[in-house]
């Protein structure tokens, strides 16, 4: 099954999961590459790119500093 890769930060998605990182980590890879699945001889180095994309993902979205709307104060 071949996956888009989609916007992962708010207000875009919401509730975004380590499988949906790693689906993303996978499609990025795969198109870069070439290979939707690599040969044996490649599937290591394809692997540890998946898991160093994945977490490169991650640490992003945890750092974005995102412009939310400023919330009202009770009584104001």
């Amino acid at each position: 099954m071949c996956r888009s890769i989609k916007t992962l930060r708010e207000p875009y998605a919401s509730d975004v999961t380590d499988e949906d990182v790693r689906a993303a980590a996978l499609q990025y890879v795969r198109k870069i590459s070439g290979f939707r699945a690599p040969s044996a001889r490649n599937a290591e180095v394809f692997d540890r790119a998946v898991e160093t994309v994945a977490a490169a993902t991650q640490a992003l979205l945890d750092e974005l500093h995102l412009n939310r709307p400023a919330t009202r104060q009770p009584g104001a």
